[in-house]
C-alpha cells in the first residue's frame, strides 16, 4: 500500500490542538491521588520573580509612569505564577484552555478600555508588547501541562512496573515454599507403596488434599485465614505420617472469614518449626498453633518445643519471603521470632 501523500497527511493531522490545545488524557481522583502528589518547584518561583525585576529595571527606569508598572508587574507575575500552581495540581485540558481564553478576553477588554479612555497611541505603541508577553505565559502555561501530565503518567507506569515486579516476587516467593518437601514425601510414598505398607494410602490422600489446597495459592495474592489453616492442617498430616509418633500437633484458630493473607505465610512457620524444632531431636517434639483475637487485630502464634533460636542465628529464605510478602500485603501486620524456653514463638499479628 502507497504512503499516504503529504497533503493527506496534512489533512488527517490533528488541527484540533491548534484551537484547544493540552494534554489528551484525563486522570482520575485516584490517579492523581496515587502519582500527583509531586510539590510545585519552588525553583519556578525564584527564576519569575528575578527575570522580571531584572527586565523591569532595565527597561522602565525613565518611563513617565514608572510608579505604577512596578507593582503592576509583580502583581501579574504573582497572578501567572498562581494559575501555573493550579494548572500543575490538574493539568488538564479543559483548565488550560480556560485560563487561556479568560487572559485573552481580558487583554482585549483591557485595550479596548484603554483606547477608550485616551490612551489609543499609547495602547497601540504597546501592543506588540503586550501581545508577546501574552504568548509567552499562554505557551509556558501550555509547556507547563504538558510536562506535569506526563510527569503524572510516568509515574503511573512507574508504579504499575513495581506492582507488576512486587506480584512476580511474591509469585516466586510462593514457589520456594519448601519444595524439597514434596519430593521426600513422595519417595516416602513411593518406598510405602512398593513394599506394600499400609500408611501409604492415608498419606496419598492426604498428600493429594494438600495439594488440592495448595495449588490455587500460586495464583492468589491473598487468600482466606480458613484455606490457609486447611492447608497447615493437610501439612502437618503428612508429616506426621512420614515422622510417626515423633511429631505431635494441635490447631486451636478461630474462623475469621474477613481475615486476608498472603499465601503460604502460617505454612511457611509450620516449616520452619518442623525444620528447625522437630526433626533434629530424636525424640521429635509438639507444634502449637493458635489464634487470638486483641480488639482489631488477630494474633497467631506457632510455638514449638525444640531447641529454640541458635545463637547468632539469621533469617533464611524462607522467612525473609514471607516477611517481605507480609509487608507487601498488610504493611500494619507484624511478625516476630523468639525463645520459648523452650522451643521457639513466631507471632504473626495482623489488622482485620
Amino acid at each position: 500500500m502507497p504512503a499516504p501523500s503529504p497533503f493527506r497527511r496534512w489533512l488527517a493531522a490533528d488541527w484540533s490542538q491548534w484551537f484547544y490545545p493540552g494534554p489528551r488524557r484525563v486522570f482520575s481522583a485516584d490517579e492523581m491521588a496515587r502519582a500527583g502528589n509531586q510539590p510545585w518547584p519552588r525553583g519556578i518561583d525564584h527564576y519569575v520573580y528575578v527575570n522580571l525585576v531584572l527586565v523591569l529595571a532595565v527597561t522602565t527606569p525613565s518611563h513617565r509612569h514608572f510608579a505604577w508598572i512596578w507593582p503592576t508587574a509583580l502583581i501579574l507575575g504573582w497572578m501567572t505564577l498562581a494559575v501555573a500552581r493550579w494548572l500543575w495540581r490538574t493539568p488538564t485540558t479543559k483548565r488550560l484552555n480556560l485560563a487561556c481564553y479568560v487572559v485573552g478576553f481580558m487583554v482585549g477588554v483591557g485595550g479596548v478600555l484603554c483606547a477608550k479612555l485616551g490612551w489609543r497611541e499609547e495602547t497601540q505603541a504597546q501592543l506588540p508588547l503586550v501581545l508577546a508577553i501574552m504568548a509567552a505565559v499562554l505557551s509556558a502555561w501550555w509547556l507547563l501541562t504538558l510536562f506535569r501530565a506526563q510527569q503524572i503518567e510516568a509515574r503511573l507506569r512507574e508504579l504499575a512496573e513495581q506492582d507488576a515486579a512486587l506480584r512476580l516476587q511474591s509469585r516466586l516467593a510462593t514457589a520456594q515454599i519448601q519444595p524439597h518437601f514434596l519430593f521426600n514425601t513422595l519417595a516416602s510414598l513411593q518406598h510405602w507403596v512398593d513394599t506394600g505398607d499400609a500408611r501409604a494410602a492415608p498419606l496419598l490422600r492426604d498428600f493429594t488434599a494438600y495439594l488440592r489446597a495448595t495449588l490455587p495459592m500460586f495464583e492468589r495474592e491473598l487468600q482466606p485465614l480458613a484455606d490457609e489453616i486447611e492447608m497447615v492442617r493437610r501439612y502437618l498430616a503428612i508429616m506426621r505420617a512420614r515422622l510417626g509418633t515423633r511429631l505431635a500437633f494441635d490447631i486451636d484458630v478461630p474462623a475469621e472469614p474477613d481475615v486476608l493473607l498472603p499465601p503460604g505465610l502460617v505454612l511457611t512457620l509450620v516449616e520452619n518449626a518442623i525444620a528447625h524444632g522437630i526433626e533434629p531431636q530424636l525424640r521429635g517434639g509438639h507444634i502449637g498453633i493458635t489464634g487470638r483475637r486483641h480488639g482489631q487485630q488477630l494474633v497467631l502464634s506457632v510455638r514449638d518445643d525444640g531447641p529454640g533460636l541458635t545463637p547468632g542465628w539469621a533469617e533464611g529464605v524462607g522467612l525473609s519471603n514471607t516477611r517481605r510478602r507480609l509487608l507487601q500485603a498488610c504493611p500494619q501486620a507484624t511478625l516476630t521470632l523468639q525463645d520459648a524456653h523452650p522451643g521457639c514463638l513466631a507471632t504473626l499479628t495482623l489488622p482485620s
